[in-house]
């Protein structure tokens, strides 16, 4: 018997490299094949850490620059050679390697919140001067409809739970 075939309906699969919505739930759920990973395939974040490549890229091209100025070019492209150089600093400290990814990221949310998860979504955001990943995780409880809503912040380095909000869902939005 295949993964799929043991979960319960309505069951999501977290893996390592995305959420797998079963088939049957999201054609009974008429979702969007945009929204469908059955569609497109399994989607990850990228991780944050490929802006160390881009900082290499640009402490590269500061070297051509100074190779040009010495072989004649103006002495006033070495403002050029220096931007690119603090641009190559900034992405290099702006490169945090993802620890945590969307699933764990789920799971720690899951545990935070005080009601049980029905639907939930995550999405990687920056913080800070460093751009710091922190995972927004919009939970809401397993009830139907919702009765509880919630926006959990994790941390994407260290999985600690930053910050944590949860409401009931007004009447009027049931």
């Amino acid at each position: 018997m295949s993964d799929a075939e043991q979960r319960g309906p309505g069951e999501l699969e977290v893996g390592r490299t995305g959420i797998d919505v079963p088939s049957a739930v999201a054609d009974a759920a008429a979702m969007p094949d945009d929204l469908n990973a059955n569609v497109f395939g399994p989607y990850a974040v990228p991780d944050p850490q490929r802006r160390k490549r881009a900082a290499s890229v640009y402490l590269v091209g500061a070297g051509i620059v100074g190779l040009a100025v010495v072989a004649g070019l103006p002495v006033g492209m070495l403002v050029m050679a220096g931007a690119l150089v603090v641009i190559a600093a900034i992405h290099w400290l702006a490169g945090w390697r993802l620890e945590v990814r969307e699933g764990e990221a789920l799971e720690h949310a899951n545990r935070a919140i005080g009601f049980p998860v029905g639907h939930a979504s995550a999405n990687l955001g920056f913080h800070g001067l460093r751009a710091k990943p922190i995972w927004n995780v919009l939970v809401f409880s397993a009830d139907q409809p919702p009765t509880q809503r919630g926006l959990v912040r994790v941390d994407a380095l260290t999985g600690n739970v930053v910050e944590q909000y949860s409401e009931p869902v007004p009447e009027s939005e049931r």
